[in-house]
């Protein structure tokens, strides 16, 4: 059993499609590390421009993304750690011991710090391994001015693409928040859905249309896609300097954000509705109208990614009119006695909703006309870091509660020293690909430890062959060169779609690379899969033995702290409701999101264990869901029309119930011994006191309809906006979503409990 599970994972390891294919990192990177190569051995230097081609291949392994300030940045921190750990590197050559000693703690430090990474360890121990008694600060120079070539060579392009990668990112998340309402759009109705789903189209953009999208799936990706353009846009603030005052694209991503919330509202009252409808027709206006507005926000995608030269539609929706005109005759046919009322005004708030959808758009239409723009400055190559007492805060924390991330860097240190160890008490020939597998092989979890072992042994043992024969074709230095363009080009390029394929490639790049000055063969590519099959077996044994990952451990806080923003949340809503708040803030609704994704890291991680627990990993995915729709339906509910002068009724109130219940579910995840206080002998418990509301709102209901059919045969005009009206308006809107509430609610508190109970 255990074979076929390590079976499968190679499968899907070497079959998996990462990313795309990335030619300008390629080209880059292949530049910078065989011109050095080219111009030694034309000149006869061989070892200088190998030293120099080691720098560049050191920086171009941080394959640095997002915004040019950012990626200036993060090259900036890859010379700094090449500079220092080359010279460090230098003065431990020839002292294997030392190095035992020493490169361990480096490694350390950049499994700790990820803004050092991997880099720091690689380049003490390529450069340690190094022969030759040469200058180490010369050989230290030429590496740093190999690292400025590859940085020169990256960020060549940012006077023209400068806002390319905000632009993107924004356009990504514009065309997510389209997917979403597209979402709602299609669960509007009964339409037959086998037609489409039966066609195969083989163009893969026409086989997206015909399925029909999944809306939780797309809520999620619209949410993801808002909060990394918010991020990217975040980059580019760090650049210039801290202020108050929002940045044209911070106010687009704002506008597609309450798009994004108006949606969420439509969908649960589209729900409601459709649980009890109408007897008349009204879902394709509606249907149309939510599509009409998803079109309009991909124009505004086209926009943003076309800088300004594309249309952006008229300004007024014929759709909406003819969704307003249907639900008056609805609502005239409710007057008359025809329709059910509470069906009628779910219909009325559909439309109000999407008439202010359609201004949120509009909003958002106005902001992409203006175009996607940032002024130019220089960016900022040093980071904004923490005070030392706040590093040392987070350290203590990390030590104190054993996190997943101590326990891998400390899992990564004692499988480093073990490594070097044996390297430096055996006198192993290329013993540093021992520790470099062992280092770079190690995850977090058992699954992607194993997955990251079968690429990287594989890819080694293939990629040392390919070495081996062209090490034998390389008949002078100038060939060697050529190769190592070409293989790098290949290795760069690829690096993004499967790590196989960079393991592969790379492989014989390093091998080239370190080999330049005193090519080897066919024995040295037999060492080279040994120590790499040895180092597998090290990082398999630190990832079995060595203490168990600690996501399960964390659950209980991380449980407890989404439901308890969902607490926080619910209470804001009543605020909301009961005017006191305008609306709900948005980093609340940011800080639940963020609860949320934790949870969901952990569920994916205690996936990728020997043996996952699959009951707990359901439940989680339960938990998961049921908190999405609890966020969501806590913004319907504030987002719908309220009327200052119409009583909400106890819906405030029974938010209220709902948080107090939400927090002594936390306290009992986070607080095995909790026990709830007992309430006095005479007084209702939590659960009879929330069904007290619950009915006090259906009486209400009932109370307001009778009421009003009795204004209306009393002579009041059926278009007269009297209170009555617009109470019954509210008060059905506020019953169906209350109900979808606590079953929501209900679900994740179970959900939650069934997984910290579970095995």
């Amino acid at each position: 059993m255990g074979g076929e599970r390590v079976l499968e994972r190679a499968r899907s390891s070497y079959a998996r499609i990462e990313g795309r294919v990335a030619p300008y990192y390629g080209l880059s990177s292949s530049l910078a590390i065989s011109l050095p190569l080219l111009v030694g051995a034309m000149t006869g230097h061989g070892d200088a421009g190998s030293v120099f081609s080691l720098g560049a291949f050191l920086v171009a392994l941080r394959a640095p993304e997002g915004p040019y300030g950012a990626r200036a940045r993060n090259l900036a921190s890859a010379l700094v750690v090449v500079g220092i750990g080359s010279l460090i590197g230098g003065l431990l050559s020839g002292h294997p011991w030392l190095t035992a000693m020493i490169v361990p703690a480096i490694i350390v430090l950049g499994a700790a710090a990820s803004w050092i990474g991997p880099t720091a360890g690689l380049a003490v121990l390529l450069t340690a391994i190094r022969q030759g008694d040469g200058d180490i600060l010369y050989a230290g120079f030429l590496e740093l001015m190999g690292g400025l070539l590859t940085t020169a060579l990256f960020l060549a392009p940012w006077p023209a693409r400068r806002l390319r990668p905000l632009r993107t990112t924004i356009a990504e998340a514009a065309d997510a928040v389209a997917e979403a309402m597209d979402a709602v759009a299609e669960n509007i109705g009964t339409a037959d859905p086998a037609p489409l789903e039966a066609a195969e189209p083989d163009d893969e953009e026409l086989a997206s249309v015909t399925r029909k999208h999944d809306w939780d799936e797309a809520r999620l990706a619209a949410y993801q896609a808002l909060a990394s353009a918010r991020a990217t846009a975040e980059f580019y603030r760090s650049g210039r300097g801290r202020s108050d005052e929002p940045t044209r694209p911070e106010r687009l991503l704002d506008a597609l954000t309450r798009v994004l919330q108006e949606t969420v509202g439509v969908r649960s009252q589209v729900e409601m509705a459709l649980s009890a409808p109408p007897e008349r027709e009204w879902e394709q206006e509606a249907r149309v109208a939510m599509s009409a507005l998803a079109a309009r926000v991909r124009l505004i995608s086209g926009v943003v990614e076309a800088t300004g030269d594309a249309p952006l539609g008229g300004g007024d929706s014929a759709a909406i009119r003819r969704l307003g005109r249907r639900s008056e005759a609805i609502r005239r046919a409710g007057l008359a006695g025809d329709e059910d009322l509470v069906a009628v005004a779910m219909i009325v708030d559909i439309r109000r909703s999407l008439e202010r959808l359609e201004g949120s758009v509009d909003a958002a239409r106005r902001l992409a006309a203006g175009g996607v723009q940032l002024g130019v400055t220089t960016p900022r190559l040093l980071r904004e870091t923490p005070a030392p007492m706040h590093i040392w805060q987070q350290l203590s924390k990390a030590i104190r509660t054993r996190s997943p991330g101590f326990r891998e860097v400390t899992r990564i240190g004692l499988t480093a020293v073990v490594a070097m160890s044996l390297s430096a008490a055996l006198k192993l020939p290329h013993g540093h690909w021992l520790t470099i597998t062992a280092m770079l092989s190690l995850r977090g979890t058992y699954g992607e430890t194993v997955e990251h072992l079968v690429q990287r042994i594989g890819g080694t043992a293939v990629g040392s062959a390919f070495a081996a024969v062209l090490l034998t074709l390389a008949s002078d230095q100038p060939t060697t060169a050529i190769l190592i363009f070409i293989v790098a080009m290949i290795a760069f390029s690829t690096r993004t779609v499967n790590f196989t394929y960079w393991w592969l490639f790379s492989t014989p790049l390093t091998m080239l690379l370190l080999d330049f000055s005193i090519p080897s063969g066919w024995l040295a590519a037999g060492q080279r899969v040994g120590l790499t099959l040895a180092g597998g077996v090290l990082a398999f044994l630190a990832v079995r033995l060595l203490w168990p990952t600690g996501y399960a451990e964390r659950l209980p806080a991380r449980l407890g702290r989404v439901i308890g923003l969902n607490a926080e949340l619910s209470r804001m809503t009543a605020e909301v409701l009961e005017r006191r708040a305008d609306r709900l803030p948005q980093d609340t609704i940011s800080k639940v999101n963020e609860a949320v994704d934790g949870v969901e890291e952990a569920r994916v991680q205690l996936g990728k264990e020997r043996v996952p627990d699959e009951e707990a990993i359901a439940k989680l995915s339960n938990a998961v869901a049921a908190a999405h729709r609890v966020r969501d339906d806590l913004i319907a509910i504030s987002r719908m029309p309220h009327v200052e002068e119409v009583d909400p009724g106890p819906l405030a109130e029974i938010l209220e119930r709902f948080a107090d219940a939400m927090e002594e579910a936390t306290d009992a995840l986070e607080n095995p011994d909790f026990r709830p206080p007992e309430p006095p002998p005479d007084a209702p418990s939590p659960e009879q006191r929330l069904t007290e509301e619950f009915v006090r709102l259906e009486t209400r209901l009932a109370s307001l309809a009778r009421r009003r059919r009795a204004e209306v045969k009393s002579g009041v005009s059926t278009d007269e906006p009297t209170p009555l009206r617009r109470a019954l308006l509210q008060a059905s809107s506020y019953r169906n979503a209350a109900r979808s509430l606590r079953g929501d609610i209900e679900e994740l508190i179970e959900n939650s409990r069934g997984a910290l109970n579970t095995g």
